[in-house]
């Protein structure tokens, strides 16, 4: 069973896309009253910012009606800019397949001899695919979106709310792998991380169904221990080759 929210599927952080791709100057994106994008009264209706006729889908990427290419829709959440649902236990191979797609019609390379506003559009839209790709691609990035998206967040730093004996339990492991002399032992550790990762997933999952936000909180919060310990192992095993 996955696990689904029946909340409100809207992103209300900018971004700042000079981090995401090109860097050619920063780019934030907001829907001004009187700004390209058009509304009508009533229920929320965009337009095209060349043509001027509504836009279908939600988000909408290319006009219907002229084929260009349309700034991001403010608010969007990444669950929606990559059509997978709103759950921790989404289909990767649904995410990747959407990606490529995306990637394909957006690159800025196919917008070259197009208008300035097109390659800038271009530039964001493809931008803000590779964030919400990488974002959903693995539980403990996409963890930690879900969270944010209903208003918490894991500080950096040391989780003062981890008990004594699971960070006797890093610290040991930390010290095994600092100790570790051949790629066998590295990779010994490397796979206890990856099956604790493996049934935090699960945890979190549940907890998550069950609307139990502290809990996945504090799961994810061990996820990311883990998932650090993961990564000093690659490292570990690339001193070692």
């Amino acid at each position: 069973m996955s696990t689904s929210f029946p909340m409100k599927d809207t992103w209300h952080h900018k971004t700042n896309f000079r981090a995401l791709g090109k860097e050619t100057k920063p780019l934030f994106y907001t829907i001004p009253i009187g700004s390209p994008r058009n509304y009508c009264t009533g229920q929320v209706k965009l337009s095209c910012w060349k043509c001027k006729q509504p836009l279908d889908n939600s988000p909408a990427f290319f006009c219907m009606s002229c084929k260009v290419v349309q700034p991001p829709d403010e608010g969007t959440s990444f669950f929606k800019i990559m059509d997978c649902d709103y759950t921790f236990t989404l289909d990767t191979q649904k995410l990747q397949k959407r990606y490529l797609q995306l990637q394909r019609s957006l690159h800025p390379d196919n917008f070259s001899q197009k208008s300035v506003k097109e390659q800038e559009y271009s530039e964001i839209q493809s931008a803000l695919v590779n964030k919400a790709y990488k974002t959903l691609l693995k539980p403990l990035s996409r963890g930690l979106y879900m969270l944010e998206l209903k208003g918490m967040r894991i500080e950096e730093g040391t989780d003062s709310s981890a008990d004594s004996e699971f960070l006797m339990e890093l610290m040991e492991i930390n010290e095994a792998l600092d100790e570790a002399r051949t790629p066998e032992a590295a990779n010994r550790i490397g796979q206890d991380a990856k099956g604790k990762l493996a049934h935090l997933t699960k945890e979190i999952d549940a907890a998550l169904l069950k609307g139990d936000l502290q809990t996945a909180k504090a799961l994810l919060a061990q996820m990311k221990y883990y998932a650090n310990i993961e990564e000093k192992v690659k490292e570990k095993l690339s001193e070692l080759m």
